[in-house]
């Protein structure tokens, strides 16, 4: 169970191994017969279908474990990332995102996703380069005098949101939006408690530092309106 990895990078192997044969000695065949099937893509379609199998078999089991809950999730992600970006296989096809996308499972996912979001936001807020820019010694790229806390947290929200991209349906996107507007709050609240403690010293180095980060934050999520 901790190790999912093993069997996902089989089947990858699997169908790198065989493209050559399949393309060179079974397609043509094929071909010939008048058949629009295409070999490679069905050698592929049926070791994923092994997989849906296995996963559907595994997930119960390790459901309520946290760390081995996560592996499994990143591990399915980067199948499934390679699967369509070095072999070519359809979005039409089935897919694990189908299986994380089951109601237990999604569910967990979501919790689980909830959870590392907010610990990591409470390490990147009580680190000491909170709020101190990583660029500022360099002015040219630092006109926003971003602080460390804001960028670490928008890469937090895009790293969420390339996650779960491929997720078969809006509505199960929908959900983990509604996730990063609640993330997106409750770093409103921190800032806003933050700044509160600095309201006598409102052109000190922090007071300023948060509205950088506010600036920066709305500028970027603009940026992101275009981005269904």
């Amino acid at each position: 169970l901790n190790k999912p990895e093993w069997y996902l990078t089989q089947v990858l192997m699997w169908i790198g191994n065989h493209a050559k044969f399949l393309d060179d000695k079974i397609q043509p065949i094929l071909d010939k017969a008048g058949s629009s099937v295409n070999a490679g893509l069905e050698f592929s379609r049926a070791l994923v279908m092994l997989i849906l199998e296995k996963l559907a078999a595994d997930i119960p089991c390790l459901l309520y474990d946290d760390a081995l809950f996560c592996h499994l999730v990143d591990e399915v992600l980067l199948f499934e990332r390679e699967l369509y970006s070095v072999h070519g296989y359809l979005s039409s096809f089935p897919s694990c995102m189908h299986i994380l996308s089951e109601e237990s499972c999604f569910q967990r996912w979501l919790t689980v996703e909830k959870k590392f979001a907010l610990q990591k936001m409470d390490s990147m807020l009580s680190s000491e380069a909170a709020w101190v820019s990583q660029y500022k010694d360099i002015t040219d790229v630092d006109e926003m005098k971003v602080p460390d806390c804001a960028e670490t947290f928008m890469t937090l929200l895009l790293v969420i949101t390339d996650r779960y991209k491929n997720l078969p349906t809006a509505s199960r996107k929908l959900q983990f939006l509604g996730l990063q507007k609640e993330l997106v709050d409750d770093f409103r609240i921190r800032l806003t408690q933050v700044m509160k403690e600095e309201t006598r010293a409102s052109l000190g180095f922090r007071y300023c530092a948060i509205l950088n980060a506010v600036n920066y934050i709305a500028t970027v999520l603009a940026d992101w309106a275009d981005n269904v």
